[in-house]
């Protein structure tokens, strides 16, 4: 597997929603750091929103990686045509060979004939792009559900981008996450967690950790996914507390490190 470095990983650093810093880390800053760390692919997410960028940037950005030795993904939230297709057109200037898409809220209330249905054109422009789309499983759309389109599709051009712990907000373990999903899987977020029972035991929180020190059972996760390509992507990821936020480095560097140890002994 290649292990590289997905957006999320520097959240506060690039700024979201309204906690944006003062000098926002860019795409060219995240693409340096994967090459500090050593790493193979870099996947822009929707909280680095490529289509901001002009078309020579975007050369420049592939070039830039090639120089690195690093490919390059990118991705962006729903299945609206115009977006998927402006990405596509991104994907094929940075030689992209994933595109992972979160389907949102409305994706989730659609019947699934119909979304498989609005898919079907964007996948054929993706396949002839030589894309393939890769849908995270997030946190209002259900695995099973996922499974549903994927088999209604019956396209190898879509699979599934692999979260971790996503869906845990879906009311299901990574466990029974992982054994639905484990099978399409052509993409691959790596985050681990912690449960912290309230002080009064009102409950809990889920919060994330560096990598190798929460719940998440790594070495197993990897276990069901041997069958996958082994040029498929591994992309780090973490759940930083914004109040925590001076230490998104800190995390990081502990998590590739982790990273290393654990797929450099498989």
């Amino acid at each position: 597997m290649k292990l590289g470095l997905g957006s999320y990983a520097f959240r506060w650093s690039i700024g979201i929603k309204d906690r944006v810093p003062a000098h926002p880390m860019t795409a060219f800053d995240v693409l340096q750091a994967a090459s500090e760390y050593g790493l193979g692919v870099v996947q822009y997410a929707d909280n680095m929103p490529l289509d901001r960028l002009s078309e020579a940037e975007h050369h420049r950005l592939y070039e830039q990686a090639q120089q690195k030795g690093i490919a390059l993904e990118l991705g962006t939230q729903s299945f609206h045509a115009e977006e998927i297709e402006r990405y596509l057109a991104i994907g094929q200037r940075l030689h992209a060979r994933i595109m992972r898409v979160a389907l949102d809220a409305d994706d989730a209330k659609m019947p699934v004939s119909d979304l498989v249905d609005q898919m079907r054109p964007l996948l054929d422009t993706a396949r002839k792009a030589g894309i393939r789309i890769a849908i995270e499983n997030h946190f209002n759309f259900p695995s099973p559900r996922m499974v549903e389109v994927l088999e209604v599709a019956n396209d190898d051009t879509l699979g599934v981008c692999l979260d971790v712990a996503n869906s845990i907000c879906a009311g299901e373990w990574p466990e029974e996450t992982v054994q639905l999903l484990a099978p399409y899987t052509i993409n691959f977020h790596l985050k681990d967690y912690v449960i912290i029972p309230d002080e009064h035991g009102v409950g809990f929180t889920i919060q994330g950790v560096p990598l190798g020190q929460g719940r998440a059972p790594i070495a197993w996760i990897l276990d069901q996914l041997s069958h996958c390509d082994p040029d498929m992507s591994v992309l780090l990821e973490h759940w930083l507390p914004y109040d925590m936020a001076a230490s998104e480095r800190q995390w990081l560097d502990q998590t590739v490190a982790e990273a290393k140890k654990v797929l450099g002994g498989r």
